[in-house]
């Protein structure tokens, strides 16, 4: 499978990228921006959250119904979101409508009104979306383990900042905040579609080339052995057990990430998995389980995450570090490794074949590489992976000083913690 990709750098800085897929109706576009909550201080944690909510709530020439009509009124959609280290805004529609749907992305972008009234309203409604994500143990025990794993630095810090930390943000604070990281540096701009690259930059250059060119800020990175915290438990009064297991990893130019993608597939990505098989369908601990990977600039972690029989949470946790401490300690078979080679290069190439995952593709590799790889390419490098080097990775990273565990449960916390440090010590 090959995309047919092309980039280009406007003189601002300003980064264009396409993949033209002529046999679609689709056109998606994307743009991305270089900022996320690991750009923030603490006192103004969530802002690039609050500034992503705000561009949506209206430009100096169309309201907040304008813009989604403007999408919506033509079959499409809008939306966005907001990462560690990223921020996208992106829209879909029929090709016809791409000079429109640019056009109101770019105005989202660079037009954004602020208004005092529209500031204090989102904030109410982020204040609504934290106590939503508070209620729900499967999301609040990842934000748990997040600030285990790197306590006191932007990465351990929730996307969506807190109550006092939304509080205290004024509105000069949000539009300095949005013109230091909103530059042409930080800017990718991706499109996938039904649409040629000329177009593209064509566009971009109308809407963005005033832009200066300016140098980005720096952002704190992770010293070297930085500590991390145990275990984050939480009892409360609930019905499940929600557990997420974190090992902090290496980063994302690491090639080691090709055997971490596998080894992922192999304990908890499918139904096919060992944690799955062992856990929920030979033991009925668990409706749901599974494992996943998430990499940043210099850091990252491996995780895997379950909801839980309270009364029969000790044997689950059991059979969870039994299985991690055996792909410590075997290879998996040449058998588990090709089904999980298949499963990964299957999905990457299903997912390609729309034109959201392809703008995805292309956008998201350049702003975090500078580059990006062709699907085969990285199907050369799953392909590669031996199944010595997933055991020899599971053993550097299945390790008590990489663990943070985090558990909400109606549990006491004391006895959990005292049967995970057993755990650990028997199996990693």
């Amino acid at each position: 499978m090959k995309l047919n990709l092309h980039t280009s750098t406007l003189p601002n800085g300003i980064r264009v990228t396409t993949a033209t897929m002529p046999h679609v109706a689709a056109v998606t576009i994307g743009m991305w921006i270089k900022v996320g909550g690991r750009n923030e201080t603490a006192r103004l944690n969530g802002m690039s959250h609050f500034i992503e909510h705000m561009l949506f709530k209206g430009t100096r020439t169309r309201n907040a119904k304008q813009l989604s009509q403007a999408i919506e009124g033509r079959g499409g959609y809008l939306d966005a979101y907001t990462q560690e280290e990223l921020t996208c805004f992106y829209a879909r529609a029929t090709a016809e409508h791409a000079d429109e749907v640019f056009a109101v992305l770019a105005d989202m972008m660079l037009n954004p009104k602020f208004a005092p009234a529209d500031i204090g309203r989102e904030r109410e409604v982020i204040v609504e979306e934290i106590a939503m994500y508070r209620d729900q143990p499967a999301q609040q025990v990842d934000e748990h383990l997040m600030a285990a794993l790197w306590p006191g630095h932007p990465l351990g810090r929730p996307i969506t900042g807190t109550e006092k930390t939304l509080a205290g943000m004024t509105r000069a604070e949000i539009l300095n905040f949005k013109s230091a990281h909103y530059i042409s540096e930080n800017i990718v701009i991706g499109l996938a579609g039904d649409i040629k690259h000329p177009t593209a930059v064509s566009l971009a250059k109308k809407w963005f080339g005033g832009l200066t060119r300016r140098a980005p800020p720096a952002h704190e990175k992770l010293a070297a052995g930085a500590p991390q915290e145990n275990f984050a438990l939480e009892k409360r009064r609930i019905d499940q057990t929600h557990l997420a297991l974190g090992f902090r990893t290496f980063g994302r130019y690491d090639e080691r990430k090709y055997a971490m993608k596998l080894m992922s597939v192999l304990l908890g990505e499918n139904m096919s998995s060992r944690l799955f098989q062992i856990v929920r369908e030979d033991n009925g601990l668990a409706y749901a389980i599974s494992s996943g990977m998430q990499l940043f600039d210099e850091t990252g972690l491996f995780s895997v995450d379950a909801g839980l029989d309270a009364d029969r949470t000790p044997a689950a946790l059991d059979l969870i570090f039994r299985e991690l401490g055996r792909l410590r300690s075997r290879a998996p078979t040449a058998k588990e490794l090709r089904q999980a080679k298949d499963y990964a290069i299957g999905q990457l190439r299903l997912g390609l074949e729309s034109s959201t995952n392809q703008m995805t593709w292309c956008a998201e590799q350049l702003i975090s590489y500078g580059d990006i790889l062709q699907p085969e390419e990285i199907v050369a490098k799953l392909e590669s992976v031996r199944a010595g080097e997933i055991r020899a990775l599971a053993a550097e990273v299945f390790q008590p000083r990489c663990a943070s565990t985090a558990i909400i449960s109606p549990l006491a916390a004391s006895k959990l913690e005292s049967h995970l440090s057993r755990l650990q010590r028997r199996h990693l």
